[in-house]
């Protein structure tokens, strides 16, 4: 052992040591800080970096990108492909398409469950929604809807339900994951979009574009209990970390409204880029990245001040986000 040190000089010795402790906290890190981009009109998932808030990577090939996710441990991104009614999933190691699992026509909106065991794709030619497993990535289910056109299929924090909504609808459907069938529908109002659920599960929150209204949903009921106008063809929804604030996107203003999930109360309305579209945060709460489609940006939100930090340039017509 002397003798081999001896071969390696201490200063070398030590540079390399600092040089793999440097590149393992380059790893971790950009696991952690990560936000992707997907580009419908330009075939492609941009990266970027939430730390300095730039673009720092492409993945091209995923012919029309729309629904994105990643879920919890971070190894994978899933994307759906409407050209090739199909969810990509793409291995964040390498940046490369790991599998192409067949899904119905023009899918559009994945989640992943609370979990990690479970991915949702919302398929909107087929009014169904596939449910894959993660373990080894294979299609289990494909559920039936009534709404027309499904665009999001979105998990209950406590793994039990599926609500799905629809483009051409005036409900969402409730989908009982151990049944693998729909048991309810509830009625909200015109052309239902986003959707996003309290941190305990007990309210449901639902994005109606075409009245332009926020509509909550007493889950144990699974009825609506308030409607909120807080802007212009309301679209995507999403909950903050602490679970205290909700977001949405506003397409028709191009602006993002805060509302306060306990009070049920609009705090601040946000401008940002042209066609809010759908969101994600970053892992460490503080930020907002919101697909700005008309503007081929990604609008920064900071979420401490409510205040737009700037729009960044990504590819064309952004459909979707995701975070770790």
């Amino acid at each position: 052992m002397n003798s081999l040190l001896s071969q390696f000089p201490m200063q070398s010795f030590f540079r390399f040591i600092l040089q793999l402790l440097a590149l393992n906290s380059c790893f971790s890190l950009a696991s952690a800080s990560l936000i992707y981009v997907s580009n419908e009109g330009s075939g492609s998932v941009s990266v970027v970096d939430s730390q300095t808030d730039q673009v720092v990577g492409l993945i091209n090939g995923v012919g029309k990108p729309r629904g994105i996710a990643v879920c919890p441990g971070g190894e994978r991104l899933f994307v759906s492909n409407a050209e090739g009614a199909e969810l990509l999933v793409i291995d964040l190691k390498s940046n490369l398409i790991q599998k192409r699992i067949p899904v119905g026509r023009s899918p559009e909106a994945v989640y992943c469950s609370p979990n990690g065991q479970w991915v949702s794709v919302a398929n909107e030619e087929t009014n169904s929604v596939s449910l894959i497993r993660t373990r080894d990535l294979s299609l289990q289910a494909s559920v039936e809807v009534k709404g027309k056109n499904p665009e999001h299929a979105v998990f209950s924090p406590d793994g039990r339900f599926l609500l799905a909504s629809a483009e051409e609808a005036d409900q969402v459907d409730l989908i009982d994951l151990n049944a693998m069938s729909q048991v309810a529908s509830i009625r909200v109002g015109q052309r239902p979009r986003g959707i996003a659920f309290s941190k305990d599960a007990s309210l449901a929150f639902v994005a109606v574009e075409s009245e332009s209204t926020l509509v909550v949903i007493d889950m144990k009921t699974q009825r609506v209990i308030k409607t909120l106008q807080v802007g212009s063809r309301t679209n995507g929804l999403m909950l903050s970390k602490d679970g205290r604030e909700l977001y949405a996107s506003n397409g028709g203003d191009a602006t993002v409204s805060v509302v306060d999930v306990n009070k049920l109360e609009l705090l601040k309305t946000v401008t940002v880029g042209a066609r809010p579209w759908n969101m994600a945060i970053s892992s460490d709460g503080q930020k907002l990245y919101v697909a700005a489609g008309r503007s081929h940006a990604v609008s920064i939100v900071d979420l401490r001040t409510h205040q737009l930090i700037k729009n960044l340039e990504v590819g064309r017509l952004p459909w979707g986000a995701a975070s770790p």
